[in-house]
């Protein structure tokens, strides 16, 4: 029966890491399944930089503050980057007895027996995991070792799928910026040429030829009007896949996991699942601020952590994007941060929109479009 109880445990454990397609959630993922899989009061995932740092590094089983007050991230150093070199397991009663153990910071916590498993594809090392101080009173033991084999080999294949599946999201991005510019190029160009030189036309005019000047000028209007009626075709037929496939919630967080990835700012999101259904047009608005909001706080604000926020208020649907980055004060407002196409979409999707930022003082962006 407990033969069993374990296979259902690491069966459970499998799917959960491969369920997920972020290469963040995989990992938190695996370090969560780890810990529980064999009982240890501490658990740890190291993922290599090629730098001689970790790109990642995760840790289970202390609080915000004591992970804060243990300081920077390790370096491949000691135990650690003896680990990341060598593909072999290590199962110590007491981790001071490894060879190459060294000391941790004062506020580390005391770490008695210990299991690290590597996380291999082939023979590169993705990373390893950390398991410290077995809740079973004889430590860790050989079948807990083969458990953490069996779930690196499966967290390795997760690992590597979920690499590549972001990768592949982040050159269809690329493919899809280039098709954008190309199209804008052949269909708005000629007009924007036209455009200019019916402007330079009607300067020309206006001293001598008033009368002339103005039909210039009428024409610009209406050169104006059919490349803003393109642009905004371009735009209609290029709504996101995801939105389509997934809905609002889902879209929105896969947007701000991949930013997250590329951007140095910290993106987090926070979706309750529950907005109210919107029609087509306000999904894509809603969508579409979100995105001008994020971009704007990367591109403007300095910022060092960007919040976005998706939930239901008084039935209606309500999205918050928050930075606490540079701010700018409200006679700026119009100082090419797209605060006007923001308006104007939530104008044409009947919601409210509410910018609040002041020097120094961070930018938030609140939207609440009726169901």
């Amino acid at each position: 029966m407990e033969v069993r109880d374990e296979l259902r445990d690491v069966s459970a454990a499998v799917l959960a890491v491969t369920a997920h397609l972020s290469v963040r959630d995989v990992l938190a993922t695996i370090l969560t399944s780890a810990r529980k899989l064999v009982g240890a009061r501490y658990a740890a995932l190291g993922i290599p930089n090629g730098d001689g740092g970790f790109a990642e590094f995760l840790a289970d089983g202390v609080t915000d503050e004591e992970r804060a007050a243990i300081g920077p991230l390790p370096r491949q150093h000691g135990i650690l980057g003896a680990m990341l070199r060598d593909p072999n397991p290590v199962r110590l009663a007491n981790i001071r007895d490894h060879p190459r153990f060294g000391w941790w910071p004062k506020a580390h916590p005391e770490l008695t027996d210990f299991l690290g498993m590597p996380i291999a594809d082939g023979d590169e090392i993705l990373g390893e995991l950390f398991l410290a101080n077995s809740c079973n009173q004889d430590g860790f033991t050989a079948e807990d070792e083969e458990l953490m084999r069996l779930l690196a080999a499966h967290a390795a294949i997760a690992l590597v799928n979920a690499r590549l599946y972001e990768h592949s999201r982040e050159l269809s991005i690329v493919e899809e910026r280039n098709r954008i510019a190309r199209e804008l190029h052949d269909a708005v160009s000629q007009k924007l040429f036209s455009l200019r030189l019916t402007a330079d036309a009607a300067s020309a005019l206006l001293a001598r030829d008033p009368a002339r000047a103005a039909a210039e000028l009428a024409t610009v209007r209406r050169l104006a009007a059919e490349a803003s009626a393109e642009l905004r075709a371009i735009v209609v037929g290029h709504r996101p896949a995801d939105l389509d496939g997934d809905g609002l919630d889902s879209a929105l967080r896969k947007q701000v996991e991949l930013l997250d990835r590329v951007h140095e700012p910290a993106i987090r999101y926070a979706g309750c699942g529950c907005v109210p259904e919107l029609t087509e047009d306000r999904k894509d608005a809603v969508y579409r601020i979100a995105q001008e909001a994020i971009h704007n706080a990367l591109r403007h604000a300095g910022a060092s952590r960007i919040d976005v926020v998706l939930t239901e208020h008084d039935g209606a649907t309500l999205l918050r994007v928050t930075d606490d980055g540079a701010g700018f004060a409200p006679a700026d407002s119009g100082r090419g941060l797209g605060l006007a196409s923001m308006r104007d979409r939530a104008a044409d999707a009947g919601g409210t929109l509410t910018v609040v930022s002041e020097p120094g003082g961070g930018t938030s962006v609140r939207l609440v479009v009726p169901a």
